[in-house]
């Protein structure tokens, strides 16, 4: 079994947040258009990996929950769809190019952790969001990052997991 990994997601809460994947329990994550991060999602996000769910375009920006890695990659069925706005002329059932993962809810976080907290707080001065210009909807987060901000948000680290 492969060793569990972390990730830091981005939504924005009008279009899917936190209180929609409680209230749905799980969903696919379509929409990824950003090769590095569709390359995230194909060759090494996993099933059972954490997912630390960020709300982007809210004021303040942040971590507002949990979630996890239900199923791997495969092909995002809205690149087919001439309708939905995520549609790509280019893929081909033959050869998609995006890739979708499901998500499963854990949990909500109290209050956010926001970006400013996160910037603000040394032992996460390595973590990708925090630095300058990096605006990809997934990103990799190292454990030592996970285990911090999961005590920061008073989360009990999942035994096992």
């Amino acid at each position: 079994m492969a060793k569990r990994r972390f990730w830091l997601m981005k939504s924005e809460p009008d279009v899917y947040g936190i209180d929609d994947l409680e209230r749905d329990g799980s969903t696919y994550w379509e929409g990824v258009r950003n090769y590095q991060a569709r390359n995230f999602l194909r060759d090494d996000v996993q099933v059972g990996d954490g997912v630390l769910y960020y709300h982007s375009r809210q004021d303040p920006p942040g971590i507002v929950g949990l979630a996890r890695i239900a199923k791997a990659a495969y092909p995002d069925p809205t690149q087919f769809d001439p309708k939905s706005k995520y549609y790509d002329p280019k893929a081909t059932e033959e050869n998609p190019r995006w890739v979708v993962v499901d998500l499963e809810f854990v949990a909500k976080l109290d209050q956010v952790l926001s970006l400013a907290e996160l910037k603000d707080d040394p032992k996460l001065a390595e973590m990708l969001v925090v630095q300058k210009g990096q605006r990809l909807s997934v990103q990799p987060v190292e454990a030592i990052h996970w285990r911090h901000i999961l005590k920061k948000a008073k989360i009990q680290v999942e035994p096992g997991r």
